[in-house]
């Protein structure tokens, strides 16, 4: 049900996502998350096109905090950052966090060999129905995203939105 990938560039790292649909307790996971409980991102699965554009936003907070140059004061809150196409933060958290009322989220940890959580215990947190990740794009409001990213229906000839998005993602701090 959940997916777990290593980071190639940082093999002692692995990422987990978990999907979860009629979820009820939205809220309380968010107020979880914010008081340090919950070890994970909480993300609004509308924003997201593809499991790989949460792996590109997780390989780089890993690769932010190890050379201590992240914007935000946690690794799970630079994984929701790096989703955004902008540099605001708040934005950020208000685009792809979680709001108290969402029946869906996406909960992304972040394993070293070090430390290892157990994927069980976060999952028995959310009074909803686990689901494939791989359903994800079934929940996209891909009118949204292209709005949010501003891809033109001329991009999207020559590419997917998936890529649209990712190389977004990839240079937002360059632009």
């Amino acid at each position: 049900m959940h997916l777990t990938q290593k980071l190639e560039l940082f093999p002692d790292h692995r990422v987990t996502q978990m999907l979860f649909k009629e979820v009820k307790n939205a809220a309380e996971l968010k107020k979880s998350a914010m008081e340090g409980k919950i070890n994970g991102a909480l993300i609004n699965p509308t924003m997201l096109v593809d499991p790989f554009q949460v792996l590109v936003a997780a390989n780089k907070a890993v690769h932010l905090e190890k050379v201590e140059k992240m914007k935000t004061r946690t690794l799970y809150s630079e994984i929701i950052f790096n989703l955004s196409p902008t540099n605001n933060i708040s934005e950020a958290f208000k685009r792809f966090g979680i709001s108290d009322g969402d029946d869906s989220v996406l909960i992304v940890m972040v394993d070293s060999k070090d430390e290892s959580q157990v994927v069980s215990d976060i999952a028995a947190r959310v009074e909803g129905r686990q689901v494939p990740v791989e359903e994800l794009s079934s929940l996209s409001d891909h009118a949204k995203i292209k709005k949010l990213y501003k891809v033109t229906p001329q991009e999207e000839k020559c590419g997917s939105l998936l890529d649209a998005v990712v190389c977004r993602m990839a240079t937002k701090d360059v632009m």
